[in-house]
């Protein structure tokens, strides 16, 4: 039984942990206390390893083994279709299930959906996996023991096909945003919020998920028409920051196509008309833009014309782009309302804006994805 089913935590427990989060968990606790209190923030999320998940999955530590306490724990976040490999525990694996839904699966079992609240066992041994729906997150608390020092076995991934997906046009209905798409809506999020710390994270791992530097460049390019120069100028900053490390390690990312040469035979606000009719469905018009019908040509000319007529990115990765930073900026819903109709005008389906809203809910901020899931539902029941 294969079930669509929202992103997971998953859990430190699953990793074999580093020296340098026990240490410092130990150094927490310490060995004279009768009370430890671990701060919340206190210690770094990091992204799951590619050699033990598939897709996006975020790692937030809680607390490492000890003498007196056998096992450890932790939250992780599955973006959508993101899911550990094959693995098993020495001594089991608890699962309880704080926010969303999700699949569990043990070898030769069917696929389970389970929800918020729900509590999972793995017995010592069993070979499983966990992770996310194609469309939602989920969040879980792990709780996984240790035995001579290790926690978990690792196994081969689990592919496609046992997820569920039987081929490559299958894959693209059946998983609502892939992970470059995802990047690109944390990408422009926080670019938009002004967090350039989180913005740092996000670009290493949209890079890792295989958007091209020119592809995320245009993301940022794009934002200061909707976030402002300043913090347009910053994302790019930040970008340039992550390649030099990201070179400096050794790492060489693709550069990625140039824009192709606008039109010679049109105008740039004509080109932009034509552009923003398509996306709109209809002619612009309204009181706004003949109060201020500079306004008029310069969404005409420079955003529609000059900046989406650029075919570095499609509408699509566009619209994904401009939705995620107007849910992250104050006081405009009317205009988040517009490019969500617009965003379904391209082609995005109510699975993917759903999708969208389930990474800005696991990544970003709950009350910037609970509006947009309020302005969302708005514009679903006006469709």
């Amino acid at each position: 039984m294969k079930k669509i089913l929202p992103v997971l935590f998953l859990s430190l427990s699953l990793f074999v942990l580093g020296s340098g989060f026990v240490g410092q968990t130990i150094a927490a606790e310490g060995n004279e206390n009768s009370m430890t209190i671990i701060r919340s923030g206190s210690q770094d999320s990091y992204k799951g390893p590619a050699e033990y998940f598939t897709g996006n999955v975020r790692v937030e530590p809680l607390f490492s083994e000890n003498d007196s306490q056998p096992y450890s724990g932790a939250y992780v976040t599955f973006q959508p279709g993101a899911r550990t490999a094959w693995h098993s525990h020495p001594t089991g694996q608890r699962l309880i299930i704080t926010e969303g839904v999700g699949w569990v699966q043990e070898w030769g079992g069917p696929i389970e959906e389970v929800q918020e609240g729900d509590v999972v066992w793995f017995q010592p041994g069993i070979k499983h996996w966990h992770g996310a729906s194609p469309t939602k997150a989920m969040t879980h608390i792990a709780l996984t023991g240790v035995e001579d020092g290790k926690n978990a076995e690792w196994m081969e991934k689990v592919t496609d096909e046992q997820y569920g997906i039987e081929n490559e046009k299958q894959k693209d209905e059946v998983l609502a945003l892939n992970a470059k798409q995802q990047n690109i809506v944390t990408i422009a999020a926080f670019t938009a919020k002004g967090d350039l710390s989180q913005l740092k994270t996000a670009l290493n791992e949209g890079l890792d998920a295989g958007l091209t530097v020119n592809e995320i460049k245009e993301v940022l390019v794009q934002m200061y028409a909707y976030a402002g120069f300043p913090r347009s100028l910053n994302g790019i900053n930040t970008l340039m920051e992550v390649i030099e490390e990201r070179q400096a390690n050794g790492i060489k990312d693709e550069i990625g196509k140039e824009a192709s040469p606008l039109p010679t035979n049109k105008s740039s606000i004509e080109l932009g008309t034509e552009i923003q009719t398509s996306l709109v469905g209809a002619p612009v018009t309204g009181p706004t833009y003949t109060f201020a019908p500079i306004i008029d040509q310069f969404l005409k000319g420079h955003l529609f014309g000059d900046i989406f007529g650029r075919d570095i990115l499609d509408y699509q990765s566009r619209e994904l782009a401009t939705i995620s930073a107007l849910a992250n900026i104050e006081g405009v819903n009317s205009q988040l309302q517009a490019h969500f109709n617009i965003g379904f005008n391209t082609g995005l389906t109510e699975d993917q804006m759903r999708s969208l809203i389930s990474v800005l809910d696991a990544e970003v901020g709950k009350k910037e994805a609970k509006n947009a899931d309020e302005v969302l539902e708005q514009v679903l029941s006006s469709r």
